[in-house]
């Protein structure tokens, strides 16, 4: 992988609207934009996004991600989740809340993809600051800064990633971005308005990451293997799948949130320790934990809260919430984190290729099933066989969790051939605020407006 692929580079964006020419920028895993004329940023509300804003330019902070699905202003609504919180956290797998979306569960997905942009918004994406790849903000100030008021949480946990990679003796010579080992990758927040606790049902902790950024990041993304988890760090006790395989994990994903320096601990201990400190200070309550990212953030946050599930006996309801997310482990990690109790909502774009990889799925229960019953049991086994021999490759991987499966395809607005807008967080917001249901994945409002121009 060349290195000059983590500095940013030019792209121009197809449309399919008449919009003002805009300059777009790859930072790392971000896309960003900014107009000739900047004006005004499109905001996107419970209602389709009006005309006047889209035709306009549009001003999208330059360490954010394309743009914000959603007010930045999180304001209580008039229907409150305090006596299903719990379905909506995914204890009964969203049945029934997702074709069509229910109401509630859209303005709560986009709430916490948010909290997902402001850890964006914070980070110092610019690799000739001193202080790159750190936290731009105190934690006293970071969701005002970043354009993120009336949250009701509190940050109470600055969250640090480190490479596990050894790097050659040369890269001293380099520029000091390249081998930036450790990081920092998200926070943890605990809400505490009193009115915030009421509207949910319970008292509420969030754990936000942003996806990759740094050049260590990008190279353990590329470490797409399967490795078994170690002794020394395993997320989970020696529990095996159904098939009888050990759990495994990509090797990258499990690098960067296991390993630590002398200076600073690993994102493992870091989480580990803050949840103990708030089952000390909140478990009494109702309570519930929720763990969201984008990107490399999905994959963290998955592990996290496998980790969490593991580590302690009296761990509240623990959910997941990612955007975009790749693959993270196989067969044998999905069923520890389903019998763990661990909830995934898993928000994917079907234009994205970043949930396509890494490696690739082999599900052939279904055939099996149709081979055993048609008494083809032999070829059954064959199968089998060779499904035996693939996973021996360590390249296996297995989904996780329940989808929300949305497409660039279903949004007169975006151009589903870009495959980074495809996977850009503001791209996913905006698809999650609109979306009605599979039949009709768009609101009719959008088409309406689309025939009036036309």
């Amino acid at each position: 992988m060349k290195l000059s692929m983590i500095r940013p580079i030019s792209v121009t964006p197809s449309t399919q609207l008449s919009t003002p020419k805009l300059k777009s920028t790859i930072s790392c895993c971000t896309l960003t934009q900014s107009p000739v004329n900047p004006t005004q940023q499109i905001k996107f509300t419970d209602n389709f996004p009006n005309w006047e804003q889209l035709l306009n330019p549009v001003r999208v902070d330059l360490n954010s991600p394309m743009s914000t699905s959603t007010t930045t202003t999180m304001r209580p609504t008039n229907r409150s989740v305090r006596k299903n919180w719990m379905e909506y956290q995914g204890v009964k797998n969203w049945e029934g809340l997702l074709d069509p979306l229910d109401g509630n569960l859209r303005r709560e997905i986009i709430r916490y993809g948010n909290f997902v942009e402001a850890a964006y918004k914070a980070f110092d994406f610019d690799p000739d600051s001193p202080t790159y790849a750190t936290c731009k903000y105190p934690k006293n100030r970071l969701f005002q800064n970043s354009g993120l008021t009336e949250t009701g949480y509190r940050i109470t946990k600055n969250l640090r990633a480190t490479s596990g990679i050894n790097l050659p003796r040369w890269i001293e010579r380099a520029p000091s971005w390249v081998g930036t080992q450790s990081s920092w990758i998200g926070y943890v927040a605990v809400c505490q308005d009193k009115n915030e606790i009421a509207r949910l049902g319970r008292r509420d902790v969030v754990i936000a990451f942003r996806g990759t950024a740094t050049c260590l990041e990008w190279l353990e993304n590329l470490r797409a293997t399967l490795t078994h988890l170690p002794c020394g760090a395993k997320l989970a006790d020696t529990d095996t799948g159904v098939d009888g395989s050990e759990p495994m994990v990509e090797s990258g994903f499990l690098s960067l949130y296991t390993s630590g320096t002398n200076l600073v601990p690993s994102l493992q201990q870091m989480i580990r320790e803050e949840i103990r400190r708030l089952l000390q200070t909140y478990g009494d309550e109702p309570l519930s934990l929720t763990i969201t990212g984008h990107s490399l953030g999905a994959a963290l946050a998955t592990l996290a809260a496998y980790d969490i599930k593991s580590t302690f006996n009296r761990a509240p309801l623990a959910t997941v919430v990612s955007f975009g997310g790749p693959r993270v482990g196989n067969r044998s990690f999905r069923h520890n984190l389903e019998k763990k109790g661990a909830k995934v909502l898993r928000i994917v774009n079907d234009d994205d290729l970043i949930t396509k990889v890494p490696g690739f799925v082999v599900d052939d229960n279904e055939a099996r099933h149709v081979a055993c019953s048609r008494g083809l049991r032999m070829a059954a086994d064959l199968q089998n066989w060779i499904q035996k021999r693939v996973e021996e490759t360590q390249w296996v991987y297995s989904e996780v969790g329940k989808e929300l499966r949305l497409s660039s395809k279903d949004s007169p607005y975006l151009s589903c051939t870009n495959v980074s807008t495809c996977h850009e967080l503001g791209t996913y917001l905006h698809l999650v605020d609109n979306f009605v249901s599979k039949k009709c994945p768009f609101k009719s409002t959008a088409k309406k407006l689309l025939g009036r121009v036309h």
